[in-house]
């Protein structure tokens, strides 16, 4: 299997987004539903940087060896807002809030964060597999980000593999 296609089953798995509990969120390429319009579209329009990336790199490998495990999904009856998918995340291990906020996240900008690097991991993949890209949804989809994932591909195969 390719290294990118493992970074593909490990977001599947959540590995990445398993402080956030984010990960069907981040697979299904959609917000909850009834999530306010302002909140899809700061999904929309954030953009990764290589700043931004490291910090969930550093969050991502430190939770991996405090033994946060990966949090279930959300309740989606009880996210009306990105503040109250970040609320949910936060609450799943108090250690969490802390974590997130050592690294200079806010829980929405590490919501958000981890949604638009997933978003960017699927968009990326399904353009060479045909079959995932009738799951993908263009309305996630933010260029900047897709060709920042194109260009750190072995930085993102890396973190998933642990190192």
């Amino acid at each position: 299997m390719p290294a990118f296609d493992r970074v593909l089953r490990a977001c599947r798995l959540g590995l990445f987004a398993a402080v956030l509990g984010a990960a069907s969120l981040a697979h299904a390429q959609a917000a909850p539903p009834g999530l306010p319009e302002a909140d899809k579209q700061q999904i929309k329009n954030y953009t990764l940087t290589d700043d931004v990336f490291q910090r969930l790199a550093d969050t991502t490998r430190e939770a991996h060896a405090l033994g946060i495990q990966p949090q279930a999904s959300p309740d989606p009856s009880k996210v009306h807002s990105l503040n109250d998918l970040a609320a949910q995340a936060m609450a799943a291990d108090p250690r969490i809030p802390d974590l997130v906020k050592k690294h200079g996240f806010t829980p929405r900008d590490f919501m958000l964060a981890n949604i638009a690097l997933m978003n960017a991991i699927m968009a990326v993949q399904a353009r060479a597999d045909p079959a995932l890209s009738g799951n993908l949804n263009q309305v996630w989809v933010n260029p900047d980000n897709i060709r920042f994932v194109e260009a750190h591909k072995q930085e993102i195969s890396a973190l998933m593999q642990g190192n």
